[in-house]
């Protein structure tokens, strides 16, 4: 499996579907940017699929323009002539993980107003946390400091 973490923006409102069985699957679109070099900036397209309902609470806060992170299992790229004729690469990745982006600019309601986001869940990454896992903060919060400036063996990062 090659699993991969894109950052982005949404190009569309999140579509909802069902498939012949029943199963329900949201489709992103996502624009990521790509540096080429200094003037060269490119727009790489991705369809992200989100299967069953794993995420329907916080995907109700996505509208076009959110910013978005994403990891999830990348798809084999596929090759199509767009309209024009001009060759194109569709990218697909069936996400595993969805974060609330905190780059980009927030989207808007109707009203013009930010959207207000729910607070995402803590990260069950421990790394994501400050590199500290959530049992050993609770240690480190409760663990007075030594008088002397002596280190604490569970201070120690290694």
């Amino acid at each position: 499996m090659n699993f991969m973490q894109i950052a982005g923006h949404l190009g569309s409102d999140p579509e909802v579907r069902f498939t012949s069985s029943g199963k329900k699957v949201t489709t992103l679109r996502v624009a990521t940017r790509a540096r080429r070099s200094q003037n060269n900036e490119e727009t790489i397209w991705w369809s992200v699929s989100v299967w069953g309902d794993q995420f329907d609470k916080m995907i109700s806060y996505f509208k076009k323009g959110s910013p978005i992170i994403v990891f999830g299992e990348l798809h084999k790229p596929r090759l199509f002539n767009d309209r024009e004729g001009k060759p194109q690469v569709a990218m697909e990745i069936t996400a595993s993980h969805l974060e609330f982006s905190p780059f980009g600019r927030p989207a808007t309601t109707p009203e013009g107003t930010a959207a207000a986001p729910a607070a995402p869940a803590p990260s069950s990454n421990p790394y994501m946390n400050g590199g500290i896992a959530p049992q050993q903060q609770q240690q480190h919060q409760h663990q007075p400091a030594s008088a002397g400036g002596d280190t604490i063996d569970d201070e120690v990062p290694f």
